[in-house]
């Protein structure tokens, strides 16, 4: 399974950014998709992510702006980022884990650098 994430850039403070992802290959049924993000000198965190049963979990410093979503049948996932401050500079990553009760699978995207001037 190969990810591919797009959307990254630079906005002012305030503005919306929209995030890709889209996961080529075969992923388990029983999955997780979403975003990670790692600022610098900083560790690597969640940001949203959305299960196959269309559980979502956010963290707390992006309730209320960032919104995930995601199109089962083509593996893809959004990430809508809107009212960004500068904290929410990071690179962001695309992930899927996914298990067939057997075999449990982790898979990072490249990452896409997100910048938010003041």
């Amino acid at each position: 399974v190969q990810l591919q994430a797009s959307g990254g850039g630079l906005v002012q403070a305030g503005g919306s950014l929209r995030l890709s992802c889209a996961a080529s290959g075969s992923i388990f049924s029983t999955n997780v998709m979403g975003w990670y993000r790692q600022g610098t000198g900083k560790q690597r965190e969640l940001v949203a992510v959305k299960t196959s049963d269309y559980t979502t979990n956010y963290a707390d410093s992006v309730k209320g702006r960032f919104t995930i979503s995601r199109d089962y049948a083509k593996n893809t996932a959004w990430l809508q980022m809107n009212s960004l401050k500068p904290e929410d500079t990071a690179i962001y990553y695309c992930n899927v884990k996914d298990n067939n009760g057997r075999y449990f699978r982790d898979y990072w995207g490249q990452g896409t650098q997100v910048t938010v001037s003041s």
